[in-house]
């Protein structure tokens, strides 16, 4: 059984654990009946009637994915679920059909080896704001019309766009009205929107009672699954507009493509047609490449009789021209005289209360803690809940955004400066996952840091490597992540390992392309490794155990040389324990360790060292043979 020891994971002899692990699936996030896939139009708003029973794979198929993920040295699974997948059919109706699968695959993971960790997972909100993660009638709830997001301007959906659909155009749905809206209402409803009721109960009350009771249902068939150690809070949660200081400006860091201000948003939503600007991404920032008119057709987002919340709250109001202007341009940045503090004010008590949720139905469950985007982690403190992680995410945005890497070029996202020499590069990305740990010693008591989500888009160059066959693009970037995380000792669940992924659709969501395994590139279905991508990178050695603490850790991919170094615990027994890849050594390695014994077993990819007891600091180094 993992448990949390100050900053380590640790199993039952004290070892210490590095997890290396997968996300399990991007397709997850839509339905598997009908196919959720998001550029499909057919069915979308029959949002009640879905069933995610196969997401991530049908069970027939369990042992053949996590066999192969086994064999590629992965020892842990961010497992993600949907609140959607759920709670579907309507406030307090779960998907019993969808739970008792859930516990089929999850000890299928533990048949394998695997431990798990539950993502309750979300992108803006929900699939009818462009993303994944609530089901549909949170919205409608609250006023929405589901149909007519993606007309007004207030979402960017692709199963409604005409056309390709922009790159990595989703994340913009973050401060769209829509998904502000909701995770303002979900957040800081209680301040920002008092007069919104649902059925009677405030409208945060709703909103986040429903997502917690949808969770802790799960949490109750999983709470005697010996491999799930615990659950995500939520991912990648946002603040919506709470402290949004300048209602009349569009925000930083998703402002590119059709990009309204709120003010635009509000008006928008009400079927007052706004002039906005257009911006593209690129290297060293956006620009502007035109204007554009939205909701010329003069549609409302919400449903009939249904006012706009935030012209209900006396937030706007329209001229005697029609024009929208601000009553209240202060609104969403003070409460009472105070000043917001969303982590402090929001998110550490939506978290609280979630752990205490869990835990009243999983006692020791480990709460992986995620802030809200753009957000400092709160500062955890005596009275908070223990046993937590720090499972912020980590990404080379470059190249996710852009889809396209260079070894010797980036961006510095925190001062926005070029970064040039891959050296540099290099050092930046260490840099900053040093700082995510960092704020795992200093803001949230010393905890455990694993990553939960980075990764590499295998579509670079307009799927380049599909025609070609040449994955070393992808390879290297991938590479460049797994070094700078090494270099941190950091744990980690790379993104992701989707089944179903294909070359046309990717994982299946929004165009988004970043699984290591693809049946497009399944040549020979015997041999478990192909159809792998980037498993150079992928798939390397690593200390899966160590006896005592570990003081570094390296992989150099060209030269497939493995070095650590770690100091040994002498009420630790039990051997270090070391993935060693037949992929890098087909032919074996030469093992060179400072002192003790070691037995390696090229089948099973292991390596068991045992230190003796004369040094403090022992070595271990593998080179390939032949």
């Amino acid at each position: 059984m993992i448990r949390t020891d100050g900053p380590w994971f640790k199993d039952e002899a004290n070892r210490r654990l590095l997890l290396r692990g997968v996300n399990l699936s991007g397709s997850t996030k839509v339905p598997c009946t009908p196919n959720g896939a998001t550029h499909l139009r057919e069915n979308f708003f029959d949002h009640r009637t879905v069933s995610f029973v196969g997401r991530p794979f049908p069970l027939a198929e369990a042992d053949e994915h996590l066999s192969r993920l086994r064999r590629w040295g992965f020892n842990f699974l961010r497992f993600l679920v949907t609140w959607e997948a759920i709670e579907h059919a309507g406030p307090g109706s779960y998907d019993e059909a969808y739970l008792d699968y859930v516990v089929q695959v999850i000890r299928k993971a533990a048949q394998h080896g695997f431990d798990v960790f539950i993502d309750p997972h979300q992108d803006v909100w929900s699939r009818f704001t462009g993303g994944d993660g609530a089901p549909g009638w949170t919205l409608e709830a609250v006023g929405f019309d589901l149909t007519r997001l993606h007309e007004t301007g207030t979402a960017f959906v692709h199963a409604m766009t005409a056309g390709e659909y922009p790159r990595m155009i989703w994340p913009t749905n973050y401060h769209k009205l829509a998904a502000a809206t909701m995770f303002t209402l979900f957040f800081a409803g209680n301040d920002f929107a008092p007069n919104t009721l649902v059925d009677g109960v405030p409208v945060q009350e709703f909103l986040q009672g429903h997502y917690i009771h949808a969770i802790q249902q799960l949490a109750i068939r999983l709470k005697d699954e010996p491999n799930v150690i615990g659950y995500d809070s939520l991912n990648e949660p946002h603040r919506g507009f709470a402290g949004l200081h300048n209602l009349n400006s569009i925000h930083p860091p998703f402002d590119f493509g059709p990009s309204p201000t709120p003010l635009q948003s509000f008006a928008l939503g009400d079927g007052i047609s706004q002039t906005v600007g257009v911006y593209e991404q690129g290297i060293t920032g956006r620009r502007q490449v035109e204007r554009r008119k939205l909701n010329s057709a003069g549609v409302r987002a919400w449903l009939p009789g249904r006012e706009c919340i935030w012209r209900a709250h006396g937030v706007w109001d329209v001229d005697v021209n029609g024009q929208p202007y601000l009553l209240k341009p202060d609104y969403f940045t003070h409460v009472d005289g105070r000043k917001v503090d969303f982590p402090h004010d929001y998110f550490r008590p939506f978290a609280n209360r979630y752990a205490r949720a869990i835990r009243m139905v999983h006692p020791n469950a480990v709460l992986f803690l995620e802030g809200t985007l753009g957000d400092e982690l709160p500062v955890w403190g005596p009275n908070d809940a223990e046993n937590i992680v720090n499972a912020t995410h980590w990404y080379d945005d470059i190249t996710l955004f852009l889809k396209d890497y260079r070894s010797w070029f980036s961006v510095d996202v925190e001062s926005r400066r070029l970064v040039v020499g891959a050296g540099s590069v290099n050092k930046m990305h260490a840099r900053q996952l040093g700082q995510i740990k960092e704020v795992s010693r200093t803001r949230l008591g010393d905890v455990p840091t694993l990553i939960g989500e980075f990764g590499t888009p295998m579509d670079m160059k307009r799927k380049r490597a599909y025609r070609t066959g040449d994955f070393s693009a992808q390879t290297q970037a991938l590479d460049d992540s797994y070094r700078a995380l090494e270099a941190n000792l950091l744990n980690s669940t790379l993104w992701n390992y989707t089944p179903d992924n294909n070359n046309t659709h990717g994982d299946l969501w929004n165009e988004e392309d970043l699984s290591i395994f693809s049946r497009d590139q399944q040549k020979d279905p015997n041999d478990p490794d192909s159809g792998g991508r980037a498993l150079p990178a992928a798939v390397r050695p690593y200390a899966r155990k160590t006896s005592g603490d570990l003081l570094r850790m390296s992989f150099d991919l060209k030269k497939r040389v493995f070095e650590m170094a770690f100091r040994h615990d002498p009420q630790v027994s039990a051997p270090t324990e070391v993935f060693v890849p037949r992929l890098h050594y087909p032919n074996g390695c030469q093992v060179v360790v400072s002192d003790g014994e070691y037995s390696l077993d090229l089948d099973a990819q292991v390596l068991l060292y045992q230190p003796s007891a004369e040094r403090g600091e022992h070595t271990l180094r593998l080179t390939p043979l032949g």
